[in-house]
């Protein structure tokens, strides 16, 4: 038996959103300043850069984590590597290696209470039943999901987005039932979530941060012609087709 004091139950810690197993909490103020860093901090505080963790409740769902990312764990927690044999290993190393996540994501088992590493991005979690079961993701931004769910590289509809997309040739797909978390630069309340029922969306810029497994995504002129994408102003776009929704930055990558 165990009992966990002073942490979610301290008047400073405030909890954002619990799905599945995972609950996030932020904390509202940095109580660990010293004067040299007082400055930053208030005005960290008053522009909500503040620190957040996630709390994964195993007794709900095993949880497949990204490496290096768990801070402490109580209670009945064990860690294993999530490889099945062999030709699992080796597909989730070619995995890792074209989509820039690490190849051997840890898998956490039991019934305890493990606790992720604190960080000042956003913790985003997403059902994939709202995303009819399938999810690409943009670069960087898994944290942590039911283990059940399935993991692959999506390979994009053609080599050009990879070059003219602002996107990798591949990226990391996710699919199953189950709760995954991500970090996102970008909180929830600025993304905007667009539903897609046999229709398209044309994107000027790398600002789609997740999308249905179910959409095609390319790349292609904003015009009709080389002139009339000239003319535009805006050359190309990617573009995506079908039904399902997508997650859009108000800003593009690395642009503050």
């Amino acid at each position: 038996m165990f009992h966990i004091s002073n942490f979610t139950d301290n008047d400073d810690i405030k909890t954002l959103a619990s799905l599945g197993p995972f609950t996030v909490i932020e904390y509202e103020r940095d109580l660990s300043v010293m004067p040299s860093d007082a400055q930053t901090a208030y005005f960290c505080n008053a522009m909500n850069v503040r620190k957040r963790q996630v709390i994964c409740d195993l007794s709900r769902a095993n949880i497949t984590l990204q490496a290096g990312a768990m801070q402490w764990m109580v209670g009945n927690v064990n860690a294993t590597t999530g490889i099945k044999g062999v030709g699992d290993l080796f597909g989730k190393a070619v995995r890792g290696k074209v989509t820039g996540e690490s190849a051997i994501k840890p898998e956490y088992t039991g019934d305890g209470i493990l606790v992720l590493e604190p960080t000042y991005r956003h913790i985003l979690l997403l059902d994939l039943q709202d995303w009819n079961g399938s999810v690409v993701l943009d670069d960087g931004l898994f944290l942590a999901c039911d283990a059940k769910l399935k993991h692959k590289a999506v390979m994009r509809s053609n080599v050009s987005s990879a070059v003219a997309g602002g996107e990798g040739l591949f990226n990391l797909g996710i699919s199953g039932s189950g709760v995954l978390c991500l970090e996102s630069s970008c909180p929830r309340e600025e993304l905007v979530e667009i539903a897609l029922e046999n229709d398209v969306l044309k994107v000027d810029g790398n600002m789609a941060i997740a999308w249905s497994g179910s959409l095609d995504f390319t790349v292609e002129r904003s015009g009709k012609t080389l002139v009339g994408s000239a003319a535009s102003g805006e050359g190309l776009v990617n573009v995506y087709r079908g039904t399902g929704k997508v997650l859009l930055a108000p800003v593009e990558k690395g642009i503050a």
